[in-house]
């Protein structure tokens, strides 16, 4: 996937000053028919989506000038100019058609809240289509999925343009013709909206966090009895410990390997490959409107395997931020995608915090809308941030190898062994052909794709060693 952009000039709107959510002084937002915004009471429903439709640019230069009759609208570039819009802070581009691929370049710059200056032109990873349920689901076939690049996360904001810019077919000028580019492309301005609670995880740097993470274990066994303020004030009150009462619901505190065993029901005696049980921010924790979603759950029979991406909305973020993040992409999967929830059964923040994904139970076999054409039997895990040209933190790592032993562990499966697994449909495996695979893989094994970011894919075989260890293999 294409690397987060920022301009060495420019101001990304995660940088800016936060300010209220109102519009820019003496500049009212789009409020016109064509600009779509659903909202509901924010009491009940946080957050919000602004769909902005986009057309033709009016730059002449822009146009293929030898389309045949009627296809100059798609052949064109597409976008949207500078324009004041209610506050957002994760973009995409929806289009009508799910099975219509994006051939082109998706460019967005926006403009902080408070701030007068735009940022550099940023790239949506278009390229999003193997990010879904499998071909001949209920949920693929459900009427409502759209085509959609990546979401971005891109902070507060009040200011966009973008601009869809068409591929030229091989062996053609670029300049003389375009790809059409699909009907309906959309614009999916997301408000993630505030938490009302207090979110329970914080800033950290990475090396504050590895060093917090034995209090953290102590204090979710109940072995240590320090207070958080003791925690707090060692860390200079970057991170809370996330066992205050006001969380209860909210986290599922560590376990240790014995009391993970004892959790699984593991007959006494016998040896079992289980890692201990990881902290785990609950949707609750990270203020999930359960309204969106579908009601009912959908299950597999196992888990066998667990495929690592990335989520390609880029590196800007705090790990504060990153329940907000969390509730754009769940909004943009649901809302813009059409997706009947967020598509990862977890995720992963850069500080090393681990967050259920996917409705239906943590323990349980949730069939997700990851990895198109292998979602059955197994999980997908999304590590937040853009990892093509940056390394992924240790901290991230480290939380992959211990969410994989703990989860693998409950369904039986050794990180470091290989599985078979049946493909559903794709661009690299057939429909019904019987593919090996590493128990621990990366998106990319299974779909022609760069997820999860070549730097993060690099990572995986250590991931699968100290996931395999945290077993007691």
């Amino acid at each position: 996937m294409r690397a987060f952009i920022t301009s060495a000039i420019g101001v990304t709107c995660s940088a800016a000053l936060v300010l209220p959510n109102a519009a820019p002084a003496g500049a009212a937002p789009d409020t016109s028919a064509t600009a779509a915004t659903e909202a509901a009471d924010p009491a009940e429903v946080p957050g919000s989506t602004q769909s902005l439709p986009l057309s033709p640019l009016p730059d002449a230069s822009t146009r293929a000038t030898d389309a045949p009759s009627g296809t100059a609208e798609t052949n064109a570039v597409q976008g949207l100019p500078r324009r004041d819009v209610h506050p957002f802070s994760l973009v995409g581009v929806v289009w009508d058609d799910a099975d219509v691929e994006l051939h082109g370049a998706v460019e967005v710059r926006t403009r902080a809240i408070g701030s007068d200056r735009w940022s550099d032109w940023q790239d949506l990873e278009t390229h999003n289509a193997e990010h879904a349920a499998d071909p001949g689901s209920a949920e693929r076939d459900s009427g409502t999925v759209r085509g959609s690049t990546a979401p971005l996360w891109v902070g507060n904001c009040d200011g966009v343009e973008v601009r869809v810019i068409p591929e030229a077919p091989d062996g053609h000028d670029r300049a003389t013709a375009r790809v059409p580019l699909p009907e309906g492309l959309r614009l999916e301005l997301v408000d993630p909206g505030e938490d009302p609670r207090q979110s329970p995880v914080a800033d950290t740097d990475e090396g504050d966090f590895e060093a917090a993470g034995a209090e953290f274990a102590d204090l979710a066994s109940g072995s240590g009895g320090r207070l958080a303020t003791s925690l707090q004030a060692s860390l200079q009150g970057s991170v809370r410990t996330p066992l205050q009462a006001s969380d209860r619901g909210r986290v599922l505190p560590a376990l240790s390997k014995a009391q993970t065993e004892a959790a699984a029901g593991v007959a006494p005696g016998s040896k079992p490959y289980i890692g201990p049980r990881p902290t785990i921010v609950t949707r609750k924790g990270w203020g999930a409107d359960e309204k969106l979603r579908e009601k009912s759950f959908a299950y597999t029979k196992s888990v066998k395997a667990a495929f690592i991406h990335h989520s390609a909305t880029g590196n800007k973020y705090t790990c504060s931020q990153a329940p907000s993040v969390l509730r754009g992409i769940y909004r943009y999967h649901v809302k813009s995608s059409g997706w009947r929830d967020i598509g990862y059964n977890f995720a992963v923040d850069k500080c090393g915090n681990v967050y259920e994904g996917r409705a239906g139970g943590v323990t349980k076999a949730v069939l997700g809308a990851h990895a198109l054409g292998f979602n059955t039997d197994s999980m997908g895990i999304a590590v937040l941030g853009t990892f093509t040209t940056s390394d992924p933190p240790a901290a991230a790592v480290n939380a992959i190898a211990k969410l994989t032993a703990w989860k693998l562990g409950l369904f039986g499966a050794n990180p470091s062994s290989r599985t078979t697994l049946v493909s559903g449909g794709g661009n690299r495996f057939k429909k019904g052909t019987k593919v090996k695979l590493n128990v621990i893989s990366g998106h990319r094994d299974g779909f022609a794709t760069d997820c999860p970011g070549t730097r993060l894919y690099k990572k995986l075989g250590s991931a699968r060693t100290s996931s395999a260890h945290l077993q007691g293999r």
